[in-house]
Protein backbone atom coordinates (compact mmCIF):
# COMPACT_ATOMS: atom_id res chain seq x y z
CA UNK A 1 0.00 0.00 0.00
CA UNK A 2 1.53 3.46 -0.82
CA UNK A 3 -0.06 6.61 0.56
CA UNK A 4 0.87 10.28 -0.64
CA UNK A 5 -0.07 13.84 0.50
CA UNK A 6 -0.81 16.51 -1.98
CA UNK A 7 -1.92 19.99 -1.21
CA UNK A 8 -5.51 20.60 -3.49
CA UNK A 9 -6.23 24.26 -4.32
CA UNK A 10 -10.03 25.00 -5.33
CA UNK A 11 -10.42 28.33 -6.89
CA UNK A 12 -13.51 30.03 -7.88
CA UNK A 13 -13.29 29.87 -11.77
CA UNK A 14 -9.73 30.39 -12.40
CA UNK A 15 -8.31 26.58 -12.20
CA UNK A 16 -7.61 27.00 -16.00
CA UNK A 17 -5.50 30.61 -15.58
CA UNK A 18 -3.76 29.14 -12.85
CA UNK A 19 -2.26 26.03 -14.40
CA UNK A 20 -1.21 28.27 -17.03
CA UNK A 21 0.23 30.34 -14.80
CA UNK A 22 1.87 27.83 -12.84
CA UNK A 23 3.30 26.32 -16.15
CA UNK A 24 5.26 29.01 -16.93
CA UNK A 25 6.17 30.29 -13.14
CA UNK A 26 6.90 27.03 -12.15
CA UNK A 27 7.63 24.43 -15.02
CA UNK A 28 4.37 22.61 -14.31
CA UNK A 29 3.51 19.79 -16.32
CA UNK A 30 -0.42 18.40 -16.74
CA UNK A 31 -1.10 14.84 -15.60
CA UNK A 32 -4.74 15.10 -16.12
CA UNK A 33 -8.03 17.20 -16.37
CA UNK A 34 -11.29 16.81 -16.12
CA UNK A 35 -13.77 19.69 -16.60
CA UNK A 36 -17.14 18.94 -15.86
CA UNK A 37 -18.61 18.52 -18.76
CA UNK A 38 -16.52 16.02 -19.55
CA UNK A 39 -17.57 13.91 -16.54
CA UNK A 40 -19.83 11.24 -17.38
CA UNK A 41 -23.44 10.97 -15.86
CA UNK A 42 -23.72 14.56 -15.38
CA UNK A 43 -26.54 17.09 -15.84
CA UNK A 44 -26.88 18.16 -19.16
CA UNK A 45 -28.63 21.02 -17.23
CA UNK A 46 -24.79 22.29 -16.62
CA UNK A 47 -24.70 26.25 -18.17
CA UNK A 48 -21.82 26.39 -21.05
CA UNK A 49 -19.88 27.81 -17.41
CA UNK A 50 -20.14 25.11 -15.70
CA UNK A 51 -19.46 22.93 -18.52
CA UNK A 52 -15.70 24.39 -19.14
CA UNK A 53 -14.59 24.58 -15.53
CA UNK A 54 -11.85 22.01 -14.27
CA UNK A 55 -13.80 19.55 -12.07
CA UNK A 56 -10.05 17.74 -11.38
CA UNK A 57 -6.83 18.73 -12.49
CA UNK A 58 -3.66 16.83 -11.66
CA UNK A 59 0.30 18.56 -12.57
CA UNK A 60 3.28 17.54 -11.92
CA UNK A 61 6.04 20.11 -10.00
CA UNK A 62 9.37 18.32 -10.51
CA UNK A 63 8.93 15.62 -8.39
CA UNK A 64 5.63 16.75 -6.32
CA UNK A 65 2.07 16.82 -7.20
CA UNK A 66 -0.36 19.54 -7.13
CA UNK A 67 -4.04 18.87 -7.00
CA UNK A 68 -6.81 21.92 -8.56
CA UNK A 69 -9.78 22.16 -9.54
CA UNK A 70 -13.01 25.01 -9.78
CA UNK A 71 -15.87 25.69 -7.47
CA UNK A 72 -19.12 25.95 -9.71
CA UNK A 73 -19.79 29.42 -9.85
CA UNK A 74 -22.48 30.57 -7.17
CA UNK A 75 -21.12 28.10 -4.53
CA UNK A 76 -17.96 30.46 -2.37
CA UNK A 77 -15.47 28.28 -0.72
CA UNK A 78 -16.03 28.42 2.68
CA UNK A 79 -12.75 29.23 5.09
CA UNK A 80 -10.07 26.28 5.12
CA UNK A 81 -11.09 25.22 2.05
CA UNK A 82 -9.17 27.07 -0.73
CA UNK A 83 -6.20 24.16 0.11
CA UNK A 84 -6.43 21.43 1.29
CA UNK A 85 -4.34 17.72 1.74
CA UNK A 86 -5.40 15.16 -0.64
CA UNK A 87 -4.11 11.75 0.96
CA UNK A 88 -4.05 9.09 -2.11
CA UNK A 89 -3.68 5.23 -1.51
CA UNK A 90 -3.97 2.53 -4.37
CA UNK A 91 -6.20 0.38 -2.42
CA UNK A 92 -10.34 1.38 -2.31
CA UNK A 93 -9.97 -0.14 1.29
CA UNK A 94 -7.68 2.00 2.64
CA UNK A 95 -9.04 5.13 1.75
CA UNK A 96 -12.30 3.87 3.34
CA UNK A 97 -10.44 3.05 6.41
CA UNK A 98 -8.30 6.72 6.54
CA UNK A 99 -11.84 8.16 5.47
CA UNK A 100 -13.56 6.93 8.30
CA UNK A 101 -10.93 7.33 10.90
CA UNK A 102 -10.53 11.03 10.17
CA UNK A 103 -14.52 11.77 10.11
CA UNK A 104 -14.87 10.35 14.44
CA UNK A 105 -15.69 13.78 15.65
CA UNK A 106 -15.34 15.58 12.28
CA UNK A 107 -17.73 16.55 10.12
CA UNK A 108 -17.96 14.62 6.05
CA UNK A 109 -18.39 17.26 3.56
CA UNK A 110 -18.84 14.86 0.53
CA UNK A 111 -19.18 11.24 1.65
CA UNK A 112 -16.64 8.36 0.47
CA UNK A 113 -17.82 6.65 -2.77
CA UNK A 114 -16.34 5.79 -6.49
CA UNK A 115 -16.36 9.10 -8.46
CA UNK A 116 -15.88 9.44 -12.12
CA UNK A 117 -12.13 10.77 -11.53
CA UNK A 118 -11.58 7.70 -8.70
CA UNK A 119 -12.74 4.98 -8.17
CA UNK A 120 -13.13 5.86 -4.15
CA UNK A 121 -12.92 9.49 -2.83
CA UNK A 122 -14.00 11.53 0.11
CA UNK A 123 -14.11 14.61 1.44
CA UNK A 124 -14.19 15.67 5.44
CA UNK A 125 -12.95 18.39 7.57
CA UNK A 126 -11.30 16.68 11.06
CA UNK A 127 -12.27 17.36 14.60
CA UNK A 128 -9.30 19.79 14.21
CA UNK A 129 -10.69 22.05 11.33
CA UNK A 130 -8.36 20.74 8.72
CA UNK A 131 -9.71 18.96 5.65
CA UNK A 132 -8.74 16.10 3.96
CA UNK A 133 -9.79 14.67 0.58
CA UNK A 134 -9.21 11.06 0.72
CA UNK A 135 -8.24 9.99 -2.97
CA UNK A 136 -7.87 6.47 -4.43
CA UNK A 137 -5.71 5.98 -7.83
CA UNK A 138 -5.51 2.61 -8.64
CA UNK A 139 -1.86 1.70 -10.20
Amino acid sequence: MTLKITPYITLEGRTQEAIQFYEQAIGAKVLSLLTYGDMPGMPSTFTDELNHLVAHAKLTIGTAELMLSDAPAGMPIESGKRVTICLTTDSVEESRRIFEALQQEGQVNMPFKEEPFSPGFGDVTDKFGVTFQIYTELT
